[in-house]
């Protein structure tokens, strides 16, 4: 067979095919994936019908490599004839060649391990002499030490009492010099603790004490005078004596904390004319005093400091300030009076800000956020606590005014009509109003806002369900004009105050954005979408008010369309003249439409005021033309039962007479219809809407016009 069978290319198929031949050989493939990918590019019959082609592709191809190492396939048996005789004359060899390897190993492992051994030994030796030297030198620094410090035994026990009362100081070119030379000891100390007496520990420990408390007087002597040359010396030995947080640590005890014993108290905030924000004054201004020279050898604003690994701001001015802060001024933290506790927060924010511009650089604010006192100095501040209370305050505010049993309650003069409308936008305006904001709880004073408007959507709905008090008096339409206008007026004034809301939404989101000055364009349009969810949703009430106020209008009028049926009765078997002027319940289907129009012309928009007449009148006019139908049918009727009856009795004189008045009464009737229809006509149009945008009007004229003039026809 092939050396290269391995190898062996995918053959090439169609070029039609939906998907890449080369992904069946990826150690990555994965029929599912396979599959999933694919089904978005084909539907699963086409690819099917593409892997059976190449599935051909392939079996052809196989049988191809076949036929190319025919020979081998064949002349494969042959070739291992004598194979078995061969191996088995070249097993011995191959046995004593493995013995002689194997004790050839055996020989090296043990001279490995015995040179392992030997090497372990002289690195033990080497240690211990190591140890030794440096117990040496140890003892010799030692002595030098005791030489050099006057600290000899005998003269500490001559002192006595006094000497171990009062410890004595070194000069300060003796404390430099002496401080490398102590680094020297340390380290020889490391090599041989183990080997090392006791006393010679404790003797260290002495010496140690003395250079520290001599370099502490040092550095704290040169605060005192100001002296910076001082400060950068005494800072080089502590980091040469790797004391650096032993430093941090006094100048906290030893300078910050006495200066801030008076300033940090219950009695200072109390006494200081501004209160928190004069007790952060004072104490920023003890950096300025005493830090100063400190903060700029120590690289406050400096690109080379002149003394690296210092950060005393963060590791003693801070750590001071927060301890007592938390221990002498909790009272800050409380969260039950609101205006106090934002107040105070807005002052503690800025003076945090102060004192990051103290840090210099942003390494060094880095480092003071990520401080653990820092930390927990800000969860101390309970801003959940806060906003829930806002939130009670700003939410029980809207539904007290959303909870009253009359939803019709007008607001003073305001740009909007409803006390409900005008107090849900106060309360979208003052989640984002000065003493009530807090950047760090804008989520959820976004979050509040949303709530306030789908309560308002709520409030909508269920203000349309609500039943008034004249729904439960008797159902006479003529004893409720009164409170039917009362809530007619109130469904015209939400229609224009939820129009008028809609249209303030972009002004919310305008004072959403000037708060949050650093939102990215990604975050403020994903605000405005989610303000135009809210706008959307309020604006599907607009249609459903729309059908209340129509429904308002129509439900008094329909009524009178009743009188319709009583035309017959006017002019059957009566005297009465042919009529010449409408009825008078047609001046009361329009009235109410006319002075809704008249009443609202001011106050609403003129397109929208015509919309809602047109949609009213076409639904009295639908209910006025089947009242007409009607009547004109039972005329009709009328008339063919007095034409078979005129068959009947056609020499019957009484019977003549009698249908020559009927024929003439309902000449009477079709008139007055005719008039009543004209009349209703003039009503529309006296408003400003044209006939033909009033659904059935036009046929309902042609109707009563038809009827009258087949009446004459008939004649």
């Amino acid at each position: 067979m092939s050396k290269d069978s391995d190898t062996y290319p995918l053959p090439i198929g169609p070029n039609d095919l939906c998907f890449d031949k080369n992904e069946f050989i990826k150690k990555s493939f994965s029929v599912d994936q396979f599959l999933q990918n694919h089904r978005k590019k084909a539907n699963l019959e086409t690819l099917r019908d593409d892997l059976g082609i190449y599935l051909k592709v392939l079996r052809s191809a196989m049988i191809e490599l076949i036929n190319k190492d025919y020979a081998d396939f064949v002349n494969l048996s042959s070739n291992l004839i004598g194979l078995d005789k061969a191996i088995n004359g070249i097993q011995v060899p191959l046995g004593q060649l493995k013995e002689e390897v194997l004790q050839v190993k055996l020989n090296l492992d043990e001279t490995m391990e015995d040179l392992s051994f030997r090497l372990e030994q002289r690195r033990q030796i080497r240690a211990r002499k190591q140890c030794l030297q440096s117990l040496a030198r140890v003892q010799s620094s030692l002595s030098k030490w005791s030489t050099l410090l006057n600290l000899d035994e005998d003269a500490k026990k001559e002192e006595g009492l006094e000497r171990k009362q009062q410890r004595p100081q070194l000069d300060s070119g003796l404390v430099e010099r002496a401080a490398s030379e102590f680094n020297q000891l340390q380290f020889c100390i490391s090599k041989c603790e183990n080997d090392l007496a006791e006393s010679h520990k404790k003797h260290a420990e002495k010496i140690c004490d003395l250079l520290t408390s001599s370099l502490d007087g040092m550095f704290l002597e040169s605060l005192h005078e100001r002296d910076s040359e001082g400060m950068a010396r005494c800072l080089r030995i502590y980091i040469t004596l790797d004391k650096i947080a032993d430093v941090e640590s006094l100048f906290r005890r030893e300078v910050i904390s006495p200066s801030l014993d008076e300033v940090i108290s219950e009695n200072s905030l109390q006494s200081d004319p501004r209160g928190l924000e004069g007790v952060y004054s004072r104490i920023l201004s003890f950096i300025d005093r005493n830090m100063e020279q400190l903060l700029k050898l120590t690289g406050r604003g400096v690109r080379m400091p002149t003394v690296k690994g210092f950060d005393f701001l963060v590791n003693s001015f801070w750590p001071e300030v927060e301890q007592r802060l938390e221990l002498y001024l909790p009272l800050i933290y409380a969260p039950g009076n609101p205006e106090m506790f934002y107040q105070r927060y807005c002052e503690t924010q800025d003076f945090l800000g102060k004192l990051e511009r103290y840090c210099g650089t942003q390494v060094g604010v880095k480092k003071l956020h990520a401080h653990p006192q820092y930390v927990a100095f800000l969860q101390r501040w309970n801003l959940p606590v806060y906003f829930q209370i806002r939130f009670q305050e700003i939410a029980g505010i809207l539904e007290t005014v959303l909870s009253e049993g009359n939803p019709g309650v007008l607001s003073a003069p305001t740009d909007f009509q409803l006390q409900a409308t005008a107090t849900a936008w106060d309360c979208l305006m003052r989640c984002w109003a000065s003493g009530v904001f807090m950047y760090q709880l804008t989520h959820r004073f976004w979050k509040l806002n949303l709530q306030i408007l789908a309560r308002y959507y709520t409030w909508v709905g269920e203000s349309l369900e609500q039943k008034w008090p004249s729904e439960s008096l008797a159902s006479n339409a003529f004893s409720s004009d009164t409170s039917c206008s009362a809530r007619l007026q109130f469904l015209v004034h939400l229609y224009t105050d939820v129009n008028k809301l809609v249209a303030r939404l972009p002004n919310l989101l305008d004072t959403v954005t000037m708060k949050l000055d650093s939102l990215s364009q990604q975050g403020q349009e994903l605000l405005k979408s989610c303000l135009k969810e809210s706008e959307q949703q309020l604006l599907t009430r607009l249609p459903l008010i729309t059908q209340f106020i129509l429904g308002e209008i129509s439900s008094q009028s329909l009524p009178y369309l009743r009188q319709v049926s009583d035309i017959p009765r006017l002019f059957r078997r009566t005297n009465r003249e042919m009529p010449t002027k409408p009825c008078s319940y047609v001046a009361q289907v329009v009235a109410l439409p006319m002075a809704f129009y008249n009443a609202q012309k001011s106050v609403v928009n003129t397109e929208l005021l015509e919309n809602w007449l047109t949609l009213t009148f076409s639904a009295i006019t639908q209910q006025f033309f089947s009242c007409v139908d009607d009547v004109l049918t039972s005329v009709q009727k009328t008339e063919e039962s007095l034409r078979r009856l005129k068959k009947i009795r056609d020499r019957s004189a009484a019977a003549s007479s009698s249908e020559a008045r009927g024929v003439g009464d309902d000449d009477k009737i079709r008139q007055q219809l005719l008039l009543d229809v004209y009349s209703y006509c003039e009503g529309v149009e006296s408003v400003g809407i044209a006939r033909m945008n009033v659904d059935k009007l036009e046929e309902l004229v042609s109707l009563v016009e038809a009827a009258r003039t087949k009446s004459d026809l008939n004649k």
